[in-house]
């Protein structure tokens, strides 16, 4: 007789929470340790008194199960009931006093001065009434959540680990899927997912949230509403990592439990555009290297407590300029896996919106990770074996906590701003998965390894994998939507025309930088011979190690692509630069500059190299110009100074060799310092005309001659 198999358990499908009855709505400001005290669960019918703590602080006392109230706790002293109620006056309407046995004694009517009536029935009847009619707060949708409730995070059960699915499925679960163990409460989310759920006040910090949104309040003082109303304007059209409905949820009706370091990154991002806005400019600009400092310290500690407010606020503040570090992006993809965003949720029992928002969040996480590699020069730390979530579609971006059907729509002006930011984050979904292929099939150490290996073939192996790839790259700019074009702007009837921004430029940007990494490596592969020597220049040519025709064909193609990403920079306007752009342009725009002094350095003739360096020049100038409305700019800047510093080691090339046709102004010394350009001394010069170049599509390359075995 074999044994039984063990079965997936059936799991409840989520259903909303029933309204409470006598629910109020205020927008009142109260400090965070009042909300902490008002997000507890609902006051029960119960004849406890309050702890000495609470009350000597006047304050409701609301008990934990085995732990203790939660404002001993928040204060983080001893819990007892030691003292004893002290007796105290009431004034009544006649203008006597009487003694009140309770927190609050009834109203006394003309009837019944004494109050004898109401009195005798004691504490325990008059808790009752104040429950009965005491208005409740509302819920906030968090609360509801899986991964956002706001006293409590959660941890996923890999399947390796030493609590077992089949054996979990045993336990006895209640209506929200969850089950007590010795382990503590174990949450099911589909029938092989599980999670183990922890308390907030179980994990020790050393500092609390409370005072941390103090601080950041006091730094922004009273521009906070403001700056979230410029978030929401300018960053999360293109970048939707938040569920807008759910955080003005609670920022309107009151509630200050943010996540701190999420709250500090959005104040940051929109810091941004203080000087451009007409009601803030006036004002003195908050300090942002205090709330930067406020928002990496609370993020440490908030990183401790896995929810998707932490991942949110990290990616957030991965998008500052000179902020995205690497260590920060894999400490991001370590809490992501650890809430589960590299699964599927479709199937989960979780709010609708939460599984909307996960997606978009795993996916942002996806691009930070993969841009981060290709900036830092590191391998990813998302495996495509290991990624499960599927592709978002328009109805991800769907901001109500209810049914879509049900929901109050956006105004026509904002929705077409965010149906144009949202086809802008999927198409770069979309361009990072080549992206990332480019960079595995050309930078791995399996791939250099095997280009090292080809020896003199490497070049005709690297052109046989980079077809498909841009066969790729070339469909994926084909299919750009209308509204994703460079030309293309969103006219509102509320915005004015001079705060109407385009976020399409990091977009083409992230494009030709993926292009320019697959060239560079075709580049790097033609001559492995020494670059930077300073020997003097031989009296006759070089002959070339590789065959001319080919040579010819890569650099050509390498050329085209440096002309088409310096036209883009110079197609640029005021509101593609003052619109947000995602964290890796100032890179995408530096490896511009980088492609360009690798032409010049591996230039087989005087001739070419004087020609990138008289375009290297121009770029320069080019950067130059766009640093005046986006200071971020600068780093990219910099690293073109740097390249050029690097240059100067170059030795002479040699006369009468190169590839194509170079007009007789560029013939001058190679090593000439592009640098030297400076912005408000442009000399005007008559700009030769090129070859029609096919504006962001590349050609694709076809080489015969070596097959791939």
């Amino acid at each position: 007789m074999s044994a039984p198999q063990l079965a997936p358990r059936p799991i409840a499908a989520w259903t909303a929470p029933v309204p409470f009855v006598n629910m109020i709505e205020t927008s009142d400001n109260r400090p965070a340790l009042k909300q902490l005290q008002q997000s507890a669960p609902a006051a029960r019918t119960r004849k406890e008194r309050p702890c000495d703590g609470c009350r000597k602080r006047k304050s409701k006392c609301v008990l934990q199960e085995s732990r203790r109230c939660v404002l001993c706790e928040f204060h983080k002293q001893e819990c007892a009931f030691v003292e004893k109620a002290q007796p105290r006056k009431r004034k009544l309407d006649d203008g006597s006093y009487a003694d009140a046995a309770g927190k609050k004694s009834p109203v006394v009517g003309p009837d019944d001065a004494n109050g004898t009536a109401e009195h005798s029935q004691g504490p325990a009847s008059v808790s009752r009434t104040a429950t009965a009619t005491a208005p409740v707060r509302k819920p906030f949708a968090v609360d509801e959540s899986l991964s956002l409730q706001r006293h409590r995070h959660c941890k996923l059960l890999g399947h390796t680990t030493s609590l077992d699915a089949s054996l979990i499925s045993l336990g006895k679960f209640n209506d929200k899927n969850e089950t007590q163990s010795r382990l503590g409460t174990l949450r099911q989310v589909n029938g092989t997912e599980y999670f183990s759920i922890h308390d907030d006040a179980d994990v020790p910090i050393p500092d609390d949230e409370a005072r941390a949104l103090a601080d950041i309040e006091l730094v922004v003082g009273q521009h906070g509403s403001a700056l979230i109303d410029i978030y929401f304007r300018n960053v999360h059209p293109s970048y939707p990592v938040i569920q807008k409905n759910a955080f003005l949820d609670r920022h309107r009706h009151g509630d200050r439990q943010f996540n701190p370091p999420l709250l500090a990154a959005m104040y940051l991002l929109a810091l941004s555009w203080w000087d451009s806005d007409p009601m803030l400019s006036s004002y003195q600009k908050p300090d942002m290297v205090r709330l930067d400092y406020i928002a990496i310290s609370s993020l440490t500690v908030a990183m401790q407590r896995p929810k998707m407010s932490a991942v949110q606020a990290g990616l957030l503040l991965l998008q500052r300029a000179k902020s995205s570090t690497w260590t920060l992006t894999v400490q991001l993809v370590a809490l992501a896996q650890d809430i589960g965003l590299h699964l599927d949720c479709t199937d989960w029992s979780i709010p609708p919106w939460e599984g909307r928002l996960r997606k978009r969040l795993a996916w942002a996480l996806y691009m930070q990770d993969k841009w981060s590699a290709l900036m830092h020069g590191r391998p990813s730390h998302i495996n495509a074996v290991d990624w499960a979530v599927p592709a978002p579609t328009h109805e991800d971006f769907d901001e109500s906590l209810l049914t879509p059907s049900t929901s109050s729509r956006e105004d026509p002006d904002l929705e077409a701003l965010m149906s144009k930011g949202r086809t802008i984050f999927m198409q770069m979904i979309s361009l990072t998965s080549i992206m990332a292929d480019v960079c595995e099939t050309f930078y791995s150490q399996t791939a250099k390894t095997e280009f090292q290996r080809a020896g003199p073939y490497a070049t005709q192996l690297v052109l046989n994998r980079a077809k498909p790839v841009q066969i790729r790259l070339k469909d994926w700019f084909a299919r750009l939507p209308p509204e994703c074009k460079m030309d293309h702007h969103t006219t509102t009837t509320t915005t004015p025309p001079t705060r109407q921004f385009s976020s399409t430029g990091y977009l083409h940007l992230a494009y030709f930088a993926t292009e320019i990494t697959i060239h560079r490596r075709i580049i790097q592969t033609l001559d492995p011979s020494p670059l930077t020597t300073t020997s003097p220049a031989p009296t006759t040519p070089t002959v070339p190690t590789i065959d001319p025709y080919l040579l010819n064909i890569c650099r050509s193609a390498a050329k085209t692509r440096l002309i088409s990403a310096m036209d883009f920079i110079n197609r640029l306007t005021p509101a593609h630069l003052s619109a947000f752009w995602f964290f890796p342009s100032a890179a995408n725009f530096a490896l511009i500059g980088t492609f360009g002094a690798l032409l010049m350095a591996s230039s087989p003739g005087r001739e070419e190299a004087g020609f990138y360096a008289r375009r290297l020049g121009e770029l320069r100038w080019s950067l130059g110009v766009c640093c005046r409305r986006a200071e971020w700019i600068g780093s990219a800047v910099g690293g073109l100074e740097g390249c050029g510093e690097m240059l100067g080691g170059l030795g002479e090339k040699p006369e009468g060799v190169g590839v194509g046709s170079v007009g007789a102004r560029e013939k001058r010394k190679a090593r000439e310092p592009f640098g030297r350009i400076e912005l408000d001394e442009v000399e005007e010069e008559e700009v030769e005309e090129e070859e029609s170049v096919d504006y962001g599509v590349g050609e694709v390359m076809e080489i015969d001659g070596w097959e791939e075995t």
